[in-house]
């Protein structure tokens, strides 16, 4: 009986790490690249691919490329710190929200604002991870107190949801409507 360890390539994963791989250089974005899709990233692969081995896998990446950012390519390294381990449990509030996300069932409108619901939960749930450890246990703010970090939230909560949330949402909406294309399709060519 042979015991061999076989990995498959998934194209969805391929296309969910070459979506980070494009856009973790620039976390906000600019006039000329999309803002970090890593959010989404995790969110979907949660949704559509689960696998510990594939989260692991997108941690790696991610900090591959931050590090590659900022050795090679010249970002700065403000955001990276002693808060900076704070990603892993950002990250699994989005993969996990995702993989919630699996047991919702048909895509009713019910159903697709549940989804909805997870992902606005999930996501803030991440931004109250890393934002917060970032403003608390960071370094790069002398007087931390309360009315700052409210100030601070309220600065970069929006962009922050916003951004995934566009991402899942057109990708989630590309991704079943070519489902529904192909499916129309195919169901054309057996008639």
């Amino acid at each position: 009986m042979s015991n061999k360890f076989t990995l498959a390539v998934k194209p969805a994963a391929v296309a969910l790490m070459a979506l980070m791989a494009a856009t973790r250089f620039h976390h906000f974005g600019t006039p000329f690249a999309l803002p970090d899709a890593s959010l989404a990233v995790f969110f979907l692969a949660g949704l559509w691919l689960g696998g510990r081995y594939l989260f692991l896998t997108l941690l790696v990446e991610a900090g591959v490329i931050d590090y590659l950012a900022i050795t090679k390519l010249g970002v700065s390294d403000f955001c990276v710190s002693k808060a900076y381990i704070f990603l892993i449990p950002t990250y699994a509030a989005m993969w996990l929200g995702g993989k919630c996300c699996r047991h919702i069932g048909d895509l009713t409108v019910a159903n697709l604002m549940r989804q909805f619901g997870v992902l606005i939960v999930a996501t803030s749930t991440a931004f109250l991870m890393s934002n917060g450890s970032f403003y608390w246990l960071s370094g790069r703010y002398t007087d931390t107190h309360w009315a700052q970090y409210i100030e601070r939230f309220a600065m970069y909560y929006p962009p922050y949801l916003t951004t995934a949330v566009l991402y899942v949402v057109v990708i989630f909406a590309a991704v079943n409507a070519v489902k529904v294309l192909l499916g129309h399709k195919s169901s054309r060519q057996i008639a």
